[in-house]
């Protein structure tokens, strides 16, 4: 009997055992499974390569590698725990996902099929999906499924939105406006997911309707204030203060409407803002544009009779050497743009900008400006250059002067003259000009004096430039026609036209296609603009173009001194001819290599090497003109010397009668 149950137990254990065995196993496997990290990929890391690879368990999705310096990196991720089927509170309510269009462009449910839903089943204040929305985790995919939720939410609700929609709808946008969330932003593969929430919520806001009492709706990230305003009314502020990051440090903003716009209304109408900490960073971590927002983002829902707001914000960075711009959010271009805003004041801690509201701009904001390299060795180059220039520059001027008569007996020598002297002069009154611009820049700046202070500056600048490339073109003239078939005033006439006329066209066309949407200076700074409308442009294309048809020109004299033989009718010519080139073969490179450089602060703002050598070439232009155009020149070093040589010798016929005189004083009658 003990050996049939000891039978019966063997035969019952060995089954369990095994199956005991097996289940460790599994059990085992699946903790491998779960502790293995899901930000590495399998396979090589080879450069710009990429890979898939699965969400961790109890979520849906996936996360997108790209192979950079030998590591993986992650760029896309659509990792997601809420789906048509937990959104909402009651789990027993069956949601088909089917027909209508997706909540992502990854997801399996219909985001009509949820929208409808939501509708349907909690339409006074959308508050069956708040819950589940609040528990779930910030991450991509989730953000994304909000977003799509509430802009489905703003376009299918066209009716008036009371204050429990609108407060339902300010707490689903603040779960995911979280300042823990920024990050997450960077990888939903939907770039535009970030503008999409603000063009929704303005949307939303827009639609909502306003009774007697004031509306103020007031989440952690987002704050939202609405009232009714008339002609009558003084004034009208709103106000913000509001955290933007994880410390419980607060900035403020300020809406501002004048009671001289409040006249321009017919009749009563709402008046909305909506204050957001912590969109801007989002914006920036999501469109990837170069910029950083310094300040709350604003948007107002206005009348459209309102044409002006004041805004101030306060500023997060407040560094004393931080520039700050006013921007609003083109609609459209989903950018932001300087057009819609101009600085009023500014100091460390807050800036005021005055706006001009529209359905192409609802939101605005500061910038902190484009990094400006300032130096201490860049300010002694620049002034103690431009003195040396200014001061080579007069002397050229004087000297041309004072040798014109001896060195302007032909008409090459003439018209070569006349070119050197303009050059001169147009120089002169360029770096004086520069020196204004360089003092009127700065955030407190009449906007009008800066406009005029960057024009002087363009075309004088410019003038330089075409007065070379008049030069060049007396060469072309004198070696493809004949000097004399035109009449010297002819000659002289062309020369200012192509010196001066030239520049001025562009540089009018410049101001008047750029200045009415305030895109021809440079923030804080009176100078063509660049990042906004590349208005510098029109001072680069045509100085390096002339840079380049000089040099040409320059070849072609050497081409054809050549071919002039000693003795021939054209020798003597083509000896002028190449007195001129030698001037441009020297100072058209020199121009040319100086806004080169300059080219090249513009696009590496950072390097002080590249900021040094504009400034060295820049400022030193007038010295090289006095030398290469003045005095290398052999026939102004013989007019100057024959000068001296006649002075020197009225000096000595001077004393020596002086001397004659004192020997042998004329004698009175006796």
């Amino acid at each position: 009997m003990p050996r049939v149950f000891l039978l019966y137990c063997l035969v019952f254990l060995l089954p369990t055992e095994s199956c005991r065995r097996l289940c460790q196993a599994a059990s085992k496997s699946k903790e491998q499974l779960s502790a293995r990290p899901h930000g590495v990929c399998d396979g090589v890391c080879l450069e710009k390569s990429s890979c898939s690879q699965s969400c961790p368990p109890d979520t849906q999705g996936n996360m997108g590698f790209l192979c950079r310096q030998k590591k993986w990196h992650k760029i896309t991720d659509t990792c997601r725990t809420l789906t048509a089927f937990n959104i909402f509170e009651a789990d027993d309510y069956p949601i088909q996902p089917s027909g209508g269009t997706k909540i992502t462009e990854y997801a399996n449910e219909k985001s009509e099929t949820i929208t409808d839903v939501l509708m349907r089943k909690c339409p006074r204040d959308l508050s069956c999906v708040i819950r589940n929305v609040q528990r779930s985790p910030r991450i991509p995919g989730n953000i994304a499924v909000i977003v799509q939720l509430l802009r489905n939410i703003s376009t299918v609700l066209t009716t008036d939105v009371d204050e429990a929609k609108m407060q339902s709808y300010s707490i689903m946008a603040n779960h995911i406006l979280n300042s823990k969330s920024i990050s997450n932003w960077t990888f939903i593969p939907d770039r535009n997911s970030s503008w999409v929430l603000l063009h929704s919520v303005n949307s939303f806001a827009r639609k909502l309707f306003i009774n007697k009492h004031p509306i103020d709706i007031a989440d952690v990230f987002i704050h939202t204030m609405g009232t009714t305003i008339s002609r009558d009314d003084a004034g009208k502020n709103f106000s913000f203060s509001m955290r933007v990051n994880d410390t419980g440090d607060e900035v403020t903003g300020r809406v501002s409407i004048s009671r001289d716009e409040l006249q321009k209304m017919p009749s009563p109408s709402k008046a909305i803002s909506i204050a957001f900490p912590t969109l801007g960073a989002i914006l920036e971590a999501s469109v990837l544009e170069n910029v950083t927002v310094n300040g709350l983002v604003l948007s107002v829902i206005l009348p459209k009779e309102l044409q002006r707001i004041s805004l101030i914000f306060e500023k997060i960075s407040k560094s004393e050497e931080t520039r700050t711009r006013c921007v609003g959010w083109h609609s459209l271009e989903s950018r932001w743009d300087q057009q819609a805003c101009q600085m009023i004041q500014e100091n460390s801690q807050q800036a005021v900008c005055a706006c001009r509201p529209s359905r192409l701009f609802t939101s605005f904001s500061i910038l902190m400006a484009p990094h400006v390299l300032e130096s201490p060795i860049l300010v002694y180059i620049t002034y103690i250059g431009l003195g040396i220039s200014i001061c080579s520059l007069v002397l050229c001027l004087s000297i041309e002067a004072l040798v014109w008569g001896e060195v302007t007996k032909t008409e090459i020598s003439y018209l070569r003259h006349v070119c050197i002297a303009n050059i001169a002069a147009s120089l002169l009154v360029a770096d004086v000009w520069f020196i204004v611009a360089a003092f009127l820049s700065g955030p407190a700046t009449s906007h009008s004096a800066c406009v005029a202070a960057t024009f002087f500056v363009h075309f004088f600048y410019l003038s330089v430039f075409f007065w070379m490339l008049a030069k060049a073109l007396l060469i072309l003239y004198g070696i493809l026609i004949v000097f004399h078939t035109l009449p010297k005033s002819a000659l002289v006439a062309s020369l200012f036209t192509v010196g001066y006329g030239c520049p001025l066209v562009i540089a009018a066309i410049t101001v008047a296609a750029t200045e009415p949407g305030k895109g021809y200076l440079r923030p804080e700074t009176c100078w063509l603009n660049w990042d906004m409308t590349k208005a510098l442009l029109a001072f680069v294309v045509p100085a390096l173009a002339i840079v380049v048809v000089n040099l040409v020109t320059v070849t072609l004299v050497i081409v054809k001194t050549r071919q002039a033989a000693v003795g021939s009718s054209m020798f003597q010519e083509v000896r002028a001819i190449v007195r001129i080139s030698k001037n441009i073969a020297i100072l058209t490179p020199l121009l040319g290599l100086t806004w080169g450089f300059g080219i090249a602060t513009v696009l590496d703002d950072r390097s002080l090497a590249f900021h040094i050598i504009f400034s060295l070439l820049n400022a030193f232009q007038g010295f090289f003109i006095l030398v290469f155009g003045t005095i290398l020149d052999p026939k102004i070093r013989q007019a100057l010397k024959d000068r001296v040589t006649s002075a020197k010798w009225v000096s000595r016929t001077s004393e020596n009668l002086s001397s004659d005189f004192s020997r042998h004083p004329t004698k009175g009658p006796s």
